[in-house]
């Protein structure tokens, strides 16, 4: 589990008690914070309680005193309508966060690993994972799949945090700055929840929020939406940045032309592999 530092004595909120709010609170219990958590479903309460995880009902609590609500994933803090929890906590000038903020602010030492995307960025987690793992590195995979990230075994800097990045969670994580960041691709998806298409880009380009040039964007090319952050990133700078297309070659980036994978990262238009023999990795949206 990992321990959250400097908040001995803070009082701090988690609205939504399931599998991510679970161990977020259990987190913050365990780091020396004044826990206030609640779900609005009893269920979740009873389980909540049996855990050892003491309740506190946020609807009728004072946000003057707490600065901070770790809101799950699932709940609203903005469109189509604010939770009234989270409307209070906004009110006050509270912080609203996620479990992956926290993370990031505990173990600044380790390196990240942000993949999003509307489609195929849990393939694509469940990959990186498993290259890393293979070659023997000390690695932590999850986010928006598999184990909740305050879960995780505490990295030092050999350690790599692997996290799926949703949109949702992308909204409330200020901090967090990704070493590696790859943004696959972007469709219409979840549009009530960021106010429109724009709301719904805005949350997915935050994955490359504080990147420098010791960072890495990795950015694919294959929509309209995707191309356009590409070409700001670019024009910005700031970060090395790696065009990636499975539809034909891209220069200075990594490309598939029917079935085999070329790597023109540094100008020699290498061929990397034949995919089309994978049968785990079967067809272009594999590739």
């Amino acid at each position: 589990m990992i321990r959250i530092p400097n908040i001995d004595g803070t009082p701090i909120a988690v609205l939504g008690l399931g599998v991510s709010g679970l161990a977020a609170a259990k987190a913050l219990a365990g780091s020396g914070a004044v826990l206030l958590a609640w779900d609005d479903d009893e269920a979740r309460r009873e389980v909540a309680e049996r855990d050892g995880v003491q309740l506190t009902d946020l609807h009728a609590c004072d946000w003057g005193e707490v600065r901070t609500l770790v809101l799950s994933p699932g709940i609203p803090h903005r469109f189509p309508a604010p939770h009234p929890i989270a409307k209070a906590a906004m009110e006050a000038g509270s912080e609203i966060v996620s479990d992956i903020e926290l993370l990031g602010r505990a173990q600044r030492r380790a390196r990240t690993i942000g993949i999003t995307g509307t489609n195929g960025k849990s393939t694509t987690t469940a990959l990186i994972g498993h290259i890393l793992q293979a070659a023997g590195k000390t690695i932590e995979v999850g986010g928006n799949l598999g184990p909740p990230v305050l879960g995780f075994e505490p990295l030092g800097s050999d350690g790599t945090y692997v996290l799926e990045m949703s949109s949702y969670q992308l909204e409330r994580t200020k901090e967090v700055t990704f070493d590696v960041a790859v943004l696959l691709n972007v469709s219409p998806d979840h549009l009530d929840r960021h106010g429109g298409l724009e709301g719904y880009i805005a949350a997915k380009r935050r994955i490359f929020a504080g990147q420098n040039s010791s960072c890495t964007a990795i950015v694919g090319i294959d929509d309209e939406h995707s191309q356009q952050i590409y070409y700001e990133l670019s024009g910005e700078g700031a970060q090395r940045l790696i065009p990636i297309s499975s539809a034909g070659p891209v220069r200075g980036g990594v490309y598939v032309v029917d079935g085999i994978l070329y790597d023109d990262t540094d100008g020699g238009n290498n061929i990397a592999g034949d995919l089309r023999n994978i049968s785990t990795l079967p067809g272009a949206h594999n590739w």
